[in-house]
């Protein structure tokens, strides 16, 4: 298969009005899928699905409600036809302490990050199994892989969807929905604002920030390509998981 095969196959895109979420939804209009692109972003989503075409729909969408997951549901079906694909993209981090941070913004970034994605993937299979099949794609994080001093909650939130995926791979396959997972690394979007990242980055193998491109490659190899893959873990972080380059190394090279 190649990504031509995407033409006229139905995306549903969560977190889609900015940063990666955009950029998955911009490649995806280009390869000729039908995609719905939900956010909670409204003007920025709506100017994205305006610039792309009939192709692409935007939809306000809370992914810790079910409700607003079965409106988004019904709106793509209606519209596009059963969903082939799902992409739980959307996600927050909070900053804090295990000692220190609010238990509300613990609950927030669990019930987006982790209840979302859940929530996403309770509602939409049912589509996708009268698609035929087809694939979704988790948006982890090097977090999901590692642990980070002062994102306790974004960490747990991101292990968690580990398992959730290994589980709905193993539930799905036999009707033909592969699950799979991306951890990205520092990407240059929004989530890192503030942070130094470039500098972070300088310790890695690969010393740069990603870009979101490097991530939607992934993510459209997931879906047309790696049709014998579910249930398995991704990872764009430049080597940065793998261990740090020490300078002193460097300076002997």
């Amino acid at each position: 298969m190649t990504r031509n095969s995407l033409r006229d196959q139905v995306v549903v895109v969560t977190g889609a009005a900015r940063g990666m979420g955009e950029v998955h939804v911009r490649a995806l209009a280009e390869a000729g899928a039908k995609v719905l692109a939900t956010d909670v972003l409204d003007a920025e989503g709506e100017a994205l699905a305006e610039s792309l075409g009939d192709g692409v729909l935007y939809r306000r969408l809370d992914v810790t409600s079910e409700e607003q997951w079965r409106s988004a549901l019904e709106v793509a079906e209606s519209q596009f036809g059963p969903v082939q694909h799902l992409v739980n993209n959307a996600g927050i981090v909070m900053f804090g302490s295990i000692q220190d941070l609010d238990p509300a913004d613990w609950q927030r970034t669990i019930d987006i990050n982790l209840t979302g994605c859940w929530l996403g993937m309770h509602v939409v299979i049912p589509s996708m199994k009268r698609a035929g099949g087809g694939s979704i794609i988790n948006i982890s994080s090097t977090a999901g892989l590692q642990g980070y001093a002062s994102l306790g909650a974004y960490v747990a939130s991101k292990w968690g969807l580990r398992g959730l995926t290994k589980t709905a791979a193993l539930e799905l396959g036999r009707f033909g929905i592969r699950v799979n997972l991306i951890h990205p690394g520092p990407i240059r979007t929004p989530m890192i604002d503030g942070v130094d990242a470039d500098g972070m980055a300088q310790s890695q193998p690969i010393a740069r920030v990603g870009e979101p491109q490097e991530v939607t490659d992934m993510l459209l190899y997931l879906m047309a390509d790696a049709t014998y893959s579910t249930g398995h873990e991704f990872i764009i972080d430049g080597g940065a998981v793998i261990g740090q380059v020490v300078a002193s190394i460097e300076e002997q090279s």
